[in-house]
């Protein structure tokens, strides 16, 4: 049995890492089953995709189809293109995609038009919101994918109201806690931490990137002085987003409070979320984390495809006005931030569980049998 998973941009990594360890744990074990990695280059920088590869154990691609740059559309015609050059030179028996970034939706689009099978790892989830080119590729994928594996039960139920049959639909848990768990014990201190006099628990760590909050200069400077307004001299970590970057440069704005840095790496990264008094953010990814790391987390968004980091876990939906940041940023000065709990099957095996299930499909399949049609798959035991 042949693999496809394919990575494209940053957030695709963390997920990706943990079904690669796993596949090449069942080969020792003397499972017919092997991968091809392609990275389509959507993410090309040192510091958003190399850096990552290297801190998370991922191998060297197999293929990067370079496919970096652009307006939405053509990355996911580049993509599309490029894609299916690689699966008619290296068909697989199925593909895996990953999250909802543009590489997922224009990799399914490919495969499916060949015939090949696709699993989407983290189907389901939604955030109601059409503004998010995200929602659009969640969407998209997921009307069209053969396999969908969730990372709660909640995504499954929404997955069966929107007529996907219950035996395709796999509750596995969360591939991006497999890597946080992986690498807990690894994890290193940035280069800056001395220099800039930082103590655990005792700074705000901030992450900004949507183009609805940092696009406008004077949305982006509105929440910035929210925020240095609200978290009483203490210092705030924000390690620059290349988007984000662009809209501070021409507003030139600086602040001594304001520790703004270029992207870290991984290990870098949950080293400051694990040590951070709170993490302020617009990504769907940290509030995970911060879930699992008991980290108290303001989400500058009006919706989230996360319901379970709040209903269950350490985030608060805050919006996307800087004016309602205050309130949330007393009630942590005042110690009455909730203290969260770890969502179901978020224990670091979700990477096992999902190739249990292609090898309980798939297993006895030679590898780099070509396979053009697609099956169905009963729910994991």
């Amino acid at each position: 049995m042949l693999v496809t998973v394919v990575a494209g941009a940053r957030p695709n990594f963390m997920k990706i890492s943990p079904i690669i360890k796993a596949i090449k744990a069942a080969r020792r074990d003397g499972r017919a089953i092997d991968y091809r990695l392609v990275h389509t280059g959507q993410h090309f920088d040192q510091k958003m995709s190399g850096e990552f590869f290297e801190q998370l154990g991922i191998p060297q691609p197999d293929i990067n189809l370079e496919c970096g740059g652009g307006t939405q559309a053509e990355q996911t015609a580049a993509v599309m293109i490029a894609f299916e050059r690689e699966l008619i030179a290296n068909r697989p028996d199925i593909v895996i995609v990953v999250g909802d970034v543009t590489s997922t939706l224009a990799c399914t689009i490919s495969a499916k038009k060949l015939c090949v099978p696709v699993a989407h790892v983290e189907a389901g989830i939604r955030s109601g919101d059409m503004t998010m080119p995200e929602e659009i590729n969640r969407i998209v994928t997921d009307s069209i994918c053969d396999h969908f594996f969730t990372t709660t039960i909640h995504a499954g139920n929404l997955l069966k109201e929107n007529g996907v049959d219950q035996d395709r639909i796999h509750f596995v848990g969360n591939t991006m806690i497999d890597s946080l768990y992986q690498n807990l014990d690894r994890l290193t201190q940035p280069r800056f931490w001395d220099e800039r006099r930082l103590s655990s628990g005792d700074y705000f760590l901030l992450t900004l990137h949507r183009p609805s909050n940092v696009d406008d200069s004077t949305k982006l400077l509105e929440f910035l002085n929210a925020i240095l307004d609200g978290t009483e001299g203490h210092k705030i970590v924000f390690p620059v987003h290349p988007r984000t970057r662009k809209t501070l440069e021409t507003a030139r704005f600086e602040s001594e409070r304001l520790i703004q840095v270029d992207p870290v790496g991984y290990l870098e990264f949950i080293y400051l979320l694990k040590n951070c008094r709170a993490v302020i953010t617009d990504s769907g990814g940290i509030t995970e984390e911060a879930t699992v790391l008991n980290v108290p987390c303001m989400t500058l968004r009006d919706s989230t495809e996360r319901p379970e980091t709040i209903e269950i876990g350490t985030n608060e939906l805050v919006g996307a006005d800087p004016q309602n940041l205050a309130p949330y940023l007393t009630k942590l000065a005042k110690g009455g931030w909730k203290r969260g709990s770890i969502p179901e099957l978020w224990d670091g095996k979700t990477a096992e569980r999902i190739v249990k299930v292609l090898l309980r499909e798939y297993g006895t399949h030679d590898l780099n049998l070509n396979r053009t049609v697609a099956k169905k798959v009963s729910v994991v035991s």
